[in-house]
Protein backbone atom coordinates (compact mmCIF):
# COMPACT_ATOMS: atom_id res chain seq x y z
CA UNK A 1 0.00 0.00 0.00
CA UNK A 2 2.99 2.32 1.03
CA UNK A 3 4.61 1.55 -2.22
CA UNK A 4 1.18 2.12 -4.49
CA UNK A 5 1.03 6.05 -2.81
CA UNK A 6 5.12 6.38 -3.39
CA UNK A 7 3.91 5.74 -6.81
CA UNK A 8 1.16 7.88 -6.96
CA UNK A 9 3.05 10.71 -5.92
CA UNK A 10 5.43 10.27 -8.14
CA UNK A 11 3.42 10.15 -11.07
CA UNK A 12 1.51 13.74 -9.81
CA UNK A 13 4.52 15.42 -9.59
CA UNK A 14 5.26 14.25 -12.97
CA UNK A 15 1.74 15.31 -14.76
CA UNK A 16 1.46 18.72 -12.18
CA UNK A 17 4.54 20.09 -12.95
CA UNK A 18 7.05 20.43 -16.34
CA UNK A 19 10.77 20.18 -15.16
CA UNK A 20 11.99 19.69 -18.77
CA UNK A 21 9.60 22.33 -20.33
CA UNK A 22 6.26 23.37 -21.12
CA UNK A 23 3.94 21.24 -22.73
CA UNK A 24 2.59 21.52 -26.49
CA UNK A 25 -0.68 22.30 -25.52
CA UNK A 26 0.31 26.00 -23.76
CA UNK A 27 1.07 26.95 -27.07
CA UNK A 28 -2.10 28.81 -27.06
CA UNK A 29 -2.73 30.33 -23.82
CA UNK A 30 0.67 30.31 -22.32
CA UNK A 31 -0.55 28.57 -19.38
CA UNK A 32 1.97 26.21 -16.75
CA UNK A 33 0.14 22.96 -16.08
CA UNK A 34 0.41 23.34 -12.82
CA UNK A 35 -2.04 22.14 -10.71
CA UNK A 36 -3.76 23.92 -8.51
CA UNK A 37 -0.84 26.71 -8.77
CA UNK A 38 -2.41 30.13 -10.43
CA UNK A 39 -0.50 32.91 -11.98
CA UNK A 40 0.97 35.93 -9.68
CA UNK A 41 -1.57 38.32 -9.82
CA UNK A 42 1.20 41.56 -9.09
CA UNK A 43 3.20 43.05 -11.84
CA UNK A 44 5.82 40.91 -13.18
CA UNK A 45 9.55 41.89 -12.27
CA UNK A 46 10.65 40.96 -15.84
CA UNK A 47 10.38 42.72 -18.73
CA UNK A 48 11.46 41.71 -22.08
CA UNK A 49 13.99 43.49 -24.22
CA UNK A 50 15.39 43.35 -28.01
CA UNK A 51 18.03 44.39 -29.97
CA UNK A 52 15.89 46.47 -32.07
CA UNK A 53 12.54 48.29 -32.70
CA UNK A 54 12.36 46.82 -36.97
CA UNK A 55 12.42 43.52 -37.93
CA UNK A 56 13.25 42.57 -41.65
CA UNK A 57 12.73 38.68 -42.97
CA UNK A 58 15.06 36.33 -42.19
CA UNK A 59 17.21 38.79 -40.27
CA UNK A 60 17.82 37.60 -36.74
CA UNK A 61 16.31 39.55 -33.51
CA UNK A 62 17.95 38.80 -30.16
CA UNK A 63 15.56 38.56 -27.26
CA UNK A 64 16.69 39.22 -23.62
CA UNK A 65 13.96 38.19 -20.56
CA UNK A 66 15.49 41.34 -17.69
CA UNK A 67 14.88 40.73 -14.25
CA UNK A 68 15.43 38.05 -11.43
CA UNK A 69 16.82 34.76 -11.91
CA UNK A 70 13.91 32.30 -13.59
CA UNK A 71 13.95 28.40 -14.02
CA UNK A 72 11.23 27.99 -16.32
CA UNK A 73 10.20 30.06 -19.26
CA UNK A 74 8.02 29.98 -22.35
CA UNK A 75 9.18 32.40 -25.05
CA UNK A 76 6.94 33.00 -28.04
CA UNK A 77 6.80 35.74 -30.98
CA UNK A 78 3.10 36.88 -32.23
CA UNK A 79 1.61 39.29 -34.59
CA UNK A 80 -0.97 41.26 -33.35
CA UNK A 81 -4.45 40.25 -33.05
CA UNK A 82 -3.45 36.75 -33.47
CA UNK A 83 -2.03 33.88 -30.79
CA UNK A 84 -0.50 31.49 -32.67
CA UNK A 85 3.11 31.35 -32.70
CA UNK A 86 5.18 33.36 -35.52
CA UNK A 87 8.52 32.47 -36.61
CA UNK A 88 11.17 30.48 -36.00
CA UNK A 89 13.86 30.26 -33.00
CA UNK A 90 17.55 29.61 -33.67
CA UNK A 91 19.17 27.33 -31.72
CA UNK A 92 18.23 27.58 -28.17
CA UNK A 93 20.77 29.32 -25.15
CA UNK A 94 21.82 26.23 -22.56
CA UNK A 95 19.02 24.98 -20.55
CA UNK A 96 16.28 25.40 -22.42
CA UNK A 97 14.80 23.77 -26.02
CA UNK A 98 12.73 24.31 -28.76
CA UNK A 99 8.93 23.75 -28.47
CA UNK A 100 6.30 22.71 -31.06
CA UNK A 101 4.08 25.51 -31.57
CA UNK A 102 1.47 26.01 -34.49
CA UNK A 103 2.94 23.07 -36.18
CA UNK A 104 6.27 24.96 -36.10
CA UNK A 105 9.01 22.67 -34.44
CA UNK A 106 11.31 25.43 -33.74
CA UNK A 107 7.80 28.06 -33.29
CA UNK A 108 8.86 28.73 -29.22
CA UNK A 109 11.46 28.42 -26.73
CA UNK A 110 11.20 26.71 -23.16
CA UNK A 111 13.47 25.53 -20.12
CA UNK A 112 14.91 22.11 -20.67
CA UNK A 113 14.97 21.88 -16.81
CA UNK A 114 15.28 24.25 -13.60
CA UNK A 115 18.80 25.09 -13.94
CA UNK A 116 18.54 29.33 -13.40
CA UNK A 117 18.67 31.71 -16.33
CA UNK A 118 18.67 35.07 -16.38
CA UNK A 119 19.91 38.19 -18.26
CA UNK A 120 22.68 36.77 -19.54
CA UNK A 121 20.57 34.24 -21.27
CA UNK A 122 19.63 35.28 -24.83
CA UNK A 123 17.65 33.99 -27.65
CA UNK A 124 17.37 34.65 -31.20
CA UNK A 125 14.46 34.58 -33.18
CA UNK A 126 14.45 34.82 -37.37
CA UNK A 127 11.17 36.57 -38.55
CA UNK A 128 9.03 35.08 -41.39
CA UNK A 129 7.41 37.32 -44.08
CA UNK A 130 4.59 39.53 -42.52
CA UNK A 131 3.59 42.97 -43.05
CA UNK A 132 2.13 42.85 -39.39
CA UNK A 133 3.64 44.56 -36.17
CA UNK A 134 5.45 41.76 -33.93
CA UNK A 135 5.79 41.07 -30.10
CA UNK A 136 7.25 38.91 -27.80
CA UNK A 137 5.11 36.86 -25.07
CA UNK A 138 6.60 35.24 -21.91
CA UNK A 139 5.74 33.08 -19.32
CA UNK A 140 8.24 33.32 -16.73
CA UNK A 141 8.39 30.82 -13.96
CA UNK A 142 10.50 31.92 -10.68
CA UNK A 143 9.44 28.42 -9.52
CA UNK A 144 6.48 26.07 -9.70
CA UNK A 145 4.38 27.84 -7.45
CA UNK A 146 5.60 31.12 -8.81
CA UNK A 147 5.29 32.56 -11.87
CA UNK A 148 3.53 35.46 -14.23
CA UNK A 149 2.03 35.28 -17.19
CA UNK A 150 1.47 37.93 -20.26
CA UNK A 151 4.85 39.32 -19.92
CA UNK A 152 5.28 41.15 -23.21
CA UNK A 153 7.62 43.28 -25.40
CA UNK A 154 7.25 46.37 -26.77
CA UNK A 155 6.05 46.05 -30.48
CA UNK A 156 8.72 45.29 -33.47
CA UNK A 157 7.32 46.90 -36.77
CA UNK A 158 8.91 45.32 -40.05
CA UNK A 159 12.25 47.95 -41.81
CA UNK A 160 9.90 49.08 -44.62
CA UNK A 161 11.29 47.91 -47.95
CA UNK A 162 9.32 50.79 -49.81
CA UNK A 163 11.12 53.22 -47.55
CA UNK A 164 13.83 53.55 -50.17
CA UNK A 165 11.18 53.95 -53.24
CA UNK A 166 8.97 56.70 -51.11
CA UNK A 167 12.10 58.70 -50.77
CA UNK A 168 12.71 58.57 -54.00
CA UNK A 169 9.21 59.25 -55.17
CA UNK A 170 9.60 62.31 -53.17
CA UNK A 171 12.86 63.67 -54.34
CA UNK A 172 11.19 63.13 -57.66
CA UNK A 173 8.43 64.94 -56.79
CA UNK A 174 10.75 67.93 -55.86
CA UNK A 175 12.82 67.70 -58.57
CA UNK A 176 9.84 67.77 -61.01
CA UNK A 177 8.92 71.14 -58.88
CA UNK A 178 12.33 72.86 -59.46
CA UNK A 179 12.38 73.12 -63.56
CA UNK A 180 9.22 74.60 -62.78
CA UNK A 181 11.06 76.99 -60.20
CA UNK A 182 13.69 77.37 -62.88
CA UNK A 183 11.68 78.59 -65.52
CA UNK A 184 9.83 81.33 -63.49
CA UNK A 185 13.08 82.35 -61.55
CA UNK A 186 14.58 82.85 -65.72
CA UNK A 187 11.39 84.44 -67.08
CA UNK A 188 12.12 87.06 -64.03
CA UNK A 189 15.71 87.75 -64.85
CA UNK A 190 14.83 88.21 -68.72
CA UNK A 191 11.54 90.71 -67.51
CA UNK A 192 14.38 92.45 -64.95
CA UNK A 193 17.46 92.74 -68.30
CA UNK A 194 14.48 93.90 -70.43
CA UNK A 195 14.46 90.93 -72.85
CA UNK A 196 11.26 90.68 -74.56
CA UNK A 197 9.18 87.83 -73.86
Amino acid sequence: MLLLGLLTLQVLGFVDCYPSGAPTGACKDMMPRHAGVVPQPSPAPYSILTNTKRFQPGMPVTVTIIGPPYRGVLLEARTEGHNDAYGTWKLPPPDTKFLECSGNPQGAITHANTNLKGNSTIYTWIPHDTVNPVYFMATVAQQRTIYWLNVRSNILTIENPGGLKLATDASAGTAEEKPLLLLVLCFLVLQILGFPT
